[in-house]
């Protein structure tokens, strides 16, 4: 199946090749400018630091769905082993074999690709099973560190409705408040902030409100965070609800973060956008337009859990955010693990 004329209409809006001349590889990051990052340090108050990355464990939230992209797989190479002699100093070494997006991660500009094409007007085919991307790796991309903000759009949504979130109707994902929240999470300060309904999908009205909440605006050069509250269901030990069905960001809103020259987006899902997908048989239409047309980076599987609680106990929702992708070279994704120090 072709991708729809309305893909085309949204891809022509939001794109950005040729934005940063014809032969950048940094996309939405050039947005990072040295009085954003002066901006961004000044969010530090408490020095409160805020881990957002899963552990990597052999029984991470892939479940083999996903050909390829493996949970790690952990091996001591040496313990103990006196290198240089008995009696010397010991030494335990260990390795790992893993998909580069199997866990926290960053999803690189060579990604996905559509009607041929990457980022900036470069062929799909130069990425190559031997030598990866030959142009656009994850190792060509600066150091990703702005401001963050994180956009709770379970914890606005929760708040507006007003409820506990056990009134509604029941769906796939249990029972769904009237703002299609889900407050039943694995313990009692999860419930408090909510999680969306599986498959449902997060809209720039849920961003506009989860802004509201915050009592700011996103910035340019911004990392936006969206919750929605899945990753409660891995949290809990369920790998198959966390993974389907999934809400997330709906293909409304790749206009919305090009018109407020996000940086970068990361949120708390498997897939980062809705699945299965809101118009039908059109799969992963916000991958196509974040990474190819935009050149933004999308970031899925990011614990922001505890984050939300942290925001919320200090009345705001901004922070200093380092989150630099490991620079494996022809990489099209790479592991990190970000903080958000408030």
């Amino acid at each position: 199946m072709t991708l729809p004329a309305e893909f085309h209409e949204i891809a022509k809006r939001v794109n950005n090749w040729g934005r940063w001349g014809p032969d950048d590889e940094a996309g939405t990051l050039n947005l990072i400018t040295p009085q954003v990052l002066r901006d961004a340090a000044a969010t530090v108050r408490s020095g409160r630091r805020i881990p957002l990355a899963l552990p990597l464990r052999h029984d991470g939230v892939q479940t083999g769905a996903i050909p390829g992209r493996i949970n790690p797989l952990h091996a001591m190479t040496a313990v103990n082993h006196e290198f240089f002699g008995p009696g010397t100093v010991a030494v335990s070494d260990d390795a790992v074999t893993m998909g580069l997006q199997a866990a926290t991660h960053w999803d690189g500009l060579t990604h996905v690709s559509h009607s041929g094409r990457l980022y900036n007007n470069r062929p799909a085919d130069s990425v190559t099973a031997h030598a990866g991307a030959a142009c656009l790796g994850v190792e060509k991309l600066p150091p990703v560190v702005s401001r963050g903000i994180l956009l709770d759009v379970a914890r606005a949504r929760h708040a507006e409705d007003g409820t506990t979130g056990t009134t509604g109707t029941t769906g796939t994902t249990g029972t769904t408040g009237t703002d299609g929240t889900d407050g039943s999470g694995p313990g009692s300060a999860d419930r408090a902030v909510g999680r969306l309904a599986g498959a449902r999908p997060v809209t720039p009205e849920d961003l506009e409100a989860a802004e509201d909440l915050a009592g700011t605006r996103v910035r340019p050069g911004d990392i936006v965070l969206v919750r929605t509250g899945q990753i409660q269901h891995y949290l809990a030990g369920d790998r198959q609800a966390y993974a389907f069905p999934s809400p997330g960001l709906s293909i409304r809103t790749p206009e919305w973060f090009h018109a407020r020259d996000v940086a970068a987006v990361a949120n708390d899902t498997l897939t980062f956008e809705i699945f299965p997908p809101e118009v039908k048989d059109l799969w992963l239409p916000v991958h196509a337009l974040h990474l190819v047309e935009m050149g933004m980076l999308q970031g899925q599987n990011w614990n922001l859990e505890e984050l939300s609680r942290a925001c919320a106990e200090e009345g705001r929702y901004t922070f200093f955010l380092s989150a630099p992708a490991e620079p494996f070279v022809g990489a099209a994704g790479a592991p990190v693990a970000p903080v958000a120090v408030l």
